[in-house]
């Protein structure tokens, strides 16, 4: 409580707006970074190192005020500094999204005609695919490239059509079990690896390979990942991490055509 009164005394002498804004920096970092982790992994991880923090410090202030544990402070020093080496490696794939967001630029990258003609023939191809429940994972490459996935794939090349889709996932042929990388208006490459997330991504559900697939690939890039669910036929599209189930042809079409950087005049 000495602590907590001593703390208010010692900003009583600064400006009432100073630490206002002070405060609500620190706010909007804090509440950026929660935004920023939610529904991921990092999310746990980052609540669990706030708490450590807070406590800790809380603790340490608290028995100071009586005695003086000298060794302890020491140690949870350079635990502190443990903590933020272990957050570094921890929170790699979202400090990478991070970095890649800032350096993001705002102009569009292909003519609206294309964006919208590319975004139809997915659009057909997956809405075709869920009534047959035909197994599919599609990704949309945006400003980040995914070159060293797409070279464990095959290389195509061809312009983006919604038949050369169903006839990728087709069941039987050669590359329907994994992934196809659209470009731009072209499909660079088909039977692509993709990288896992680990079970247990998404609270509660029990994943199959290709949506945990489509997490992996979306929490270290800034692509768009479709997926077609063969035993529902469920569509479900990943970004920034993030799995949302159960969308309709229309969601499918204003989420791609929102993350490629057109809009249709409905």
């Amino acid at each position: 409580m000495q602590t907590l009164i001593d703390y208010f005394q010692r900003i009583s002498g600064y400006e009432w707006w100073t630490v206002g804004i002070e405060l609500l920096l620190i706010g909007v970092v804090v509440y950026w970074a929660v935004d920023f982790l939610e529904g991921t992994r990092g999310e746990r991880l980052f609540r669990g190192v706030i708490f450590l923090l807070f406590a800790g410090v809380l603790i340490l202030n608290l028995i100071s005020e009586r005695y003086r544990f000298e060794r302890l402070e020491y140690l949870y020093k350079g635990f502190l500094v443990g903590v933020l080496i272990i957050a570094v490696a921890a929170f790699q794939p979202e400090i990478r999204r991070a970095l890649m967001r800032l350096g993001q630029p705002s102009f569009l990258t292909g003519s609206s005609r294309q964006v919208v003609r590319t975004v139809e023939e997915i659009v057909g191809a997956v809405a075709e695919l869920a009534v047959a429940r035909t197994g599919a994972i599609i990704v949309v490459e945006r400003r980040v490239a995914l070159g060293e996935f797409i070279e464990t794939g095959i290389r195509l090349d061809s312009s983006v059509s919604a038949e050369l889709l169903k006839t990728i996932f087709y069941p039987g042929t050669a590359l329907h079990d994994m992934a196809v990388v659209i470009r731009g208006d072209r499909v660079v490459a088909a039977g692509v690896q993709l990288p896992l997330a680990e079970p247990g991504s998404v609270d509660g559900v029990q994943l199959g390979s290709r949506h945990r697939a489509a997490i992996g690939i979306t929490a270290g890039s800034d692509a768009l990942c479709v997926v077609v669910s063969e035993e529902t036929g469920v569509i479900s599209l990943a970004r920034d991490g993030k799995l949302t189930r159960n969308l309709g042809a229309e969601q499918i079409r204003d989420a791609l055509v929102g993350a490629m950087g057109a809009s249709i005049r409905k």
